[in-house]
């Protein structure tokens, strides 16, 4: 029996999207320099008006971080700091319906990722954390560790409340204030967030969201009243991050790109490594750092697998996030489906052979089919460099060091995968590569008890667990 398929839409109505946004400055919305527009890109529908903070707006929101960290949340007792996290993790599960559609409306993911992976995630975090604010001096940083001050948070458009909740959680909850810049194509969230902390009764100047492009990251980040910087993006920004600040009191941590290696031996459960691989690299449309963009598969498994892998493939549903049936949603922004399919065509260029699901697009909004390359070299641009979307380079390897050769042959060094039934090889193979975060039959697999960042081109510093709070103490 073959069913027919029927389209199971969240609604639109749970959110309330407003005409325009202003900034969020010393607990209250006000008005900024300039004015910009975000967009759904699954349908190229302009959602909101939003605020465009110039060089003055910054200036406003760190002196107002500064007020509220020297009167107010620095002196405060790290149990009554966590009361204001509890109540804020309890506000985001309340609205967690609400918060999912704006998420898929403003990025483009599928509503059953913003539903099931980052909205409990976000939640989790600032639980998480909040039970980490009387307890500082047990944390391994010495007797009495001290906040740093104001921390300057700039985040991307792929997770976006999950990467404010994966900097404002611990900020927070270690004694600093924040001033947080989301990413200009996916605003609405932090600006939802910013009524929550209103609803929560956070004090004002606790945390400030002040919107815009690149020029108000770094206006953020060159403030010479920013104690702490934290960035989470390319490695292009994070280099002229770390340019910025060199030489500098400022504390600061990278979380930038990855090309991570899912390795497959001939040893392991095929279906089982499909879903992993799909899981991997399809998940949030490849707009993930750690994304398993690399297959490197073992020689004598490799047609199975690969035959294996497009029929799944085949069965991925690509088109309206907010069906609850859709596995793949829309590419984040016109310049993002620019590069994906540059380098696609870099790939084609190059002799690789293309494969992608036969899915029907739809004809509005940014969309790119699930793709894999074979044939694929060392050598290949699309091989060394991220893509940052539902593209998959498959290598093969013999032995187990040709697979940790090449899994490290990367100037990144995020994460990786080991697909193995022998749990003795998975050990040995992750004692060998060089990757911040290493998942064992599995992968994307996130908790914020766990620490995560990477390293060489892909950052330092680690969020999330007992080491986040290190990179917000000074001790």
């Amino acid at each position: 029996m073959v069913f027919e398929y029927a389209p199971a839409p969240e609604s639109r109505s749970v959110v309330e999207i407003k005409p325009s946004y202003g900034l969020f400055i010393d607990g209250e919305f006000v008005d900024a320099a300039g004015r910009f527009k975000t967009a759904n890109p699954a349908t190229e529908e302009v959602l909101a008006d939003v605020g465009e903070a110039d060089a003055s707006d910054v200036d406003r929101a760190v002196a107002a971080a500064r007020r509220a960290y020297e009167r107010v949340w620095g002196p405060m007792p790290g149990r009554e700091r966590a009361k204001y996290l509890y109540r804020i993790a309890r506000i985001v599960q309340e609205r967690a319906r609400e918060l999912a559609v704006l998420e898929t409306l403003d990025n483009g993911k599928p509503i059953r990722e913003s539903r099931d992976v980052d909205l409990p995630l976000v939640a989790a975090h600032f639980f998480y954390y909040a039970g980490w604010a009387d307890k500082l001096a047990y944390a391994g940083f010495g007797p009495d560790p001290k906040p740093l001050g104001v921390a300057g948070q700039v985040i991307p458009w792929n997770f976006p409340l999950l990467m404010l909740a994966w900097k404002i959680a611990p900020a927070l909850a270690c004694g600093n204030t924040v001033v947080l810049k989301p990413a200009e194509t996916t605003p609405l969230t932090a600006l939802a967030f910013a009524e929550i902390c209103q609803q929560a009764d956070l004090p004002p100047g606790v945390v400030n969201i002040v919107t815009g492009a690149g020029d108000t990251g770094r206006a953020l980040v060159e403030h010479p009243g920013v104690d702490k910087v934290a960035f989470t993006g390319s490695t292009e920004v994070g280099k002229q991050i770390a340019r910025s600040v060199a030489g500098s009191r400022k504390r600061v941590t990278l979380e930038l790109g990855g090309k991570a290696a899912n390795i497959v031996f001939d040893d392991a459960p095929i279906d089982q490594a499909v879903e992993g691989i799909v899981n991997g690299i399809f998940f949030n449309q490849g707009h993930v750092c750690c994304a398993g963009s690399r297959l490197l598969v073992q020689e004598s498994i490799a047609d199975d697998l690969l035959e294996s892998l497009k029929r799944r493939m085949a069965l991925l549903r690509v088109g309206d996030p907010l069906d609850k049936n859709t596995d793949v949603g829309a590419i984040n922004s016109r310049a993002q489906l620019d590069r994906i399919r540059a380098l696609s065509e870099v790939g084609d260029a190059e002799g690789a052979q293309r494969w992608s699901a036969p899915c029907p697009l739809p004809d509005r909004g940014f969309w790119f089919a699930p793709t894999i390359f074979t044939g694929v070299s060392q050598a290949h641009r699309i091989a060394r460099e991220e893509i940052f979307g539902p593209v998959l380079s498959v290598l093969t390897f013999r032995t187990p060091a040709e697979a940790v050769e090449k899994a490290n042959n990367t100037p990144y060094g995020l994460s990786a995968g080991i697909w193995s039934d022998k749990g003795s090889r998975i050990l040995a193979i992750a004692d060998r590569l060089r990757a911040g975060v290493v998942w064992a039959n599995t992968f994307n697999k996130f908790d914020p008890t766990s620490p995560f960042g990477g390293y060489k081109e892909s950052g330092y510093g680690r969020e999330g667990g007992r080491h986040g709070l290190e990179a917000y103490l000074a001790h």
